[in-house]
């Protein structure tokens, strides 16, 4: 069994509940639904959020880790909100927002609309793309299918990474 799991989860402000194989973390920026898969109990009390696996089947173990890290995610999100931050490199690369879609010129014949789901926000700042949502699950999603349209090459460095990523670059040719 998880480790995580073994401690109860500490809530703080936020009101958790558990309905009819549904998790609903609700707190001061939002609320998050969840369900629950049904070889996974979850209980509220006093003391925090535990989550423990119904029977001893492998599955129930290894759901339980996740399930616990699931609601620590939701837990802390609708606290404070998540950010991740897109850097896009490469001369007459650019990226702007129309409405509720990021519209990426990225060095095809074409651009490459993709819709920004409703829970995330989006803004950009020159080369600088910043994801802010309190699913943390939907946020990384988004943001790894956006580096997925242009993921940075190794020898210039061009395309999209995110802030505090190392790059590692290769060499080229080398002039005789």
């Amino acid at each position: 069994m998880s480790r995580l799991a073994k401690k109860p989860i500490a809530v703080g402000k936020t009101t958790v509940s558990v309905a009819g194989g549904e998790l609903s973390v609700k707190g001061a920026k939002g609320t998050l639904t969840k369900h629950v898969h049904p070889s996974v109990d979850v209980v509220v009390s006093p003391e925090g959020v535990m989550v423990t696996p119904k029977d001893r089947s492998r599955l129930a173990k290894a759901l339980t880790g996740t399930y616990a890290s699931h609601v620590k995610n939701m837990v802390a999100g609708v606290e404070t909100p998540y950010v991740k931050k897109l850097i896009l490199d490469g001369v007459g690369y650019r990226m702007e927002i129309k409405g509720k879609e990021v519209v990426l010129t990225v060095g095809f014949s074409h651009q490459v609309t993709l819709p920004i789901p409703e829970d995330i926000t989006a803004k950009v700042e020159k080369n600088v793309m910043t994801l802010e949502s309190i699913n943390k699950e939907s946020l990384g999603q988004f943001a790894a299918n956006i580096r997925r349209v242009k993921p940075p090459e190794p020898y210039l460095g061009k395309g999209f990474h995110y802030e505090g990523e190392v790059i590692l670059r290769k060499q080229g040719k080398k002039a005789v």
